[in-house]
């Protein structure tokens, strides 16, 4: 039998890389990785992740993470999630760990970190990584393959740079209604800071967003991008007592967490896991409009010319009766970010819209990302690690972590 080796393979979106991953860890893999099908393997990922979180709650005794941790997996950052639960994966002793994406959600120093620690784990224990991105091929692993199909074949990979192919029209759709809003500051921050159970979070942050702007906010795993967000869009009490103000009202002054929600079309990945019904692509598209999860309102026949508009603009209109939850994650990502934009909010917020999806979905994200930018005064507040050099944002607000909490910067 054929030596069981490390390997690198990269993913389309169009792969059932759930029944990719099932078939190696039951013993069923052929070709080149039946080599892992007499050796115990264990799964590094977002979901195995979030699966042992859940059952912190369900058994409270699980709460260890490592011989030195007593602090339940659930209270650390994204960055620090994936180091204590690297360590639990090697602490059962598998031959081998397949790693799907494991750099997704890190900021460039913890993707550093994480694949170091690969480097020095590679010694004793064998590796898989699945990735969607070229950029996250680990230089150590010699053996680099992609699969194009489910038949799950290893071919060569290709490294021809992915075309644009989303636009089929001029212009984006105009809103069955306008929403007014006439002042040009949407967000105001002065001085904001923000504690949970006495640990600062962030300290002293000043941000000014204004109509047509388009930012990148970044910072390190923890530094407090959520909480940013959470304050902008009304979840948070923390803005309570602040110098905060919402669309031209100060927090706290008795506005309605729906007033501040209406001038904002927000999109995070894990939404997509909102939508498991049988709502065809047509009707999670329309649902934006009633800010629903799902159609159950009777739209109007505007508002159904308007949808087709927008799935014509991303090459989509053919899908429109296809499940929604069948399409491949970069078709659920545009549909989704669609979703978020119907009715022109005066803000958008995008936290983190390619992460997970491969190199030529990503170049359709940004094209539309783009697209909404040159043809809309919507304001556009992009959250990302990653600096994807088909966007351009016009401002960075970053976050600099502290012992006193994360301090933010203007560049």
């Amino acid at each position: 039998m054929t030596t069981a080796s490390h390997w690198n393979i990269l993913l389309s979106n169009q792969i059932n890389k759930k029944n990719f991953i099932e078939n190696i860890l039951s013993g069923n893999a052929v070709g080149e990785l039946a080599a892992f099908n007499d050796l115990k393997g264990i799964l590094f990922s977002d979901l195995a992740i979030d699966i042992f979180i859940q059952k912190e709650f369900q058994y409270l005794e699980l709460i260890t993470v490592g011989a030195d941790s007593h602090r339940k997996l659930s209270t650390f950052s994204s960055g620090q999630r994936k180091k204590k639960f690297l360590q639990y994966c090697i602490d059962q002793k598998p031959d081998f760990i397949i790693f799907d994406n494991p750099m997704d959600h890190l900021d460039q120093a913890s993707r550093i970190e994480l694949a170091e620690s690969m480097k020095i784990m590679a010694t004793e224990i064998k590796i898989i990584q699945l990735i969607n991105r070229h950029a996250d091929l680990l230089p150590f692993i010699s053996n680099n393959r992609q699969i194009n199909s489910d038949s799950f074949v290893l071919e060569n990979i290709s490294h021809e740079a992915h075309e644009n192919k989303i636009i089929t029209q001029s212009g984006i759709p105009h809103p069955a209604q306008a929403i007014e809003y006439k002042q040009k500051v949407l967000i105001q921050m002065n001085n904001v800071c923000v504690s949970y159970e006495e640990r600062p979070i962030v300290k002293n942050i000043n941000w000014t967003i204004q109509q047509g702007e388009f930012w990148q906010l970044i910072g390190p795993n923890g530094s407090g991008k959520s909480t940013l967000l959470s304050l902008i869009n009304g979840d948070s009490p923390k803005g309570y007592g602040q110098d905060l103000h919402l669309f031209g009202r100060k927090k706290g002054s008795g506005e309605s967490v729906w007033e501040i929600k209406k001038n904002i079309g927000y999109f995070a990945t894990n939404m997509t896991s909102l939508f498991t019904r049988n709502h065809t692509l047509e009707q999670m598209i329309l649902s934006g409009f009633f800010d629903s999860i799902g159609l159950y309102d009777l739209p109007t026949t505007l508002q159904k010319n308007i949808a087709d508009q927008w799935l014509e603009l991303i090459g989509m209109k053919h899908l429109k009766n296809q499940m929604f939850k069948r399409l491949s994650a970069g078709q659920q990502r545009l549909a989704m970010i669609v979703r978020s934009v119907l009715k022109h909010p005066p803000l958008v917020i995008l936290d983190e819209p390619v992460e997970g999806l491969d190199d030529e979905n990503v170049v359709m994200v940004c094209q539309l990302i783009n697209l909404l930018k040159q043809e809309s005064n919507m304001t556009i507040v992009y959250v990302s690690h990653r600096v994807e050099p088909n966007l351009a944002p016009n401002s960075i607000f970053e976050l600099i972590p502290s012992s006193e909490g994360s301090t933010g910067v203007v560049k």
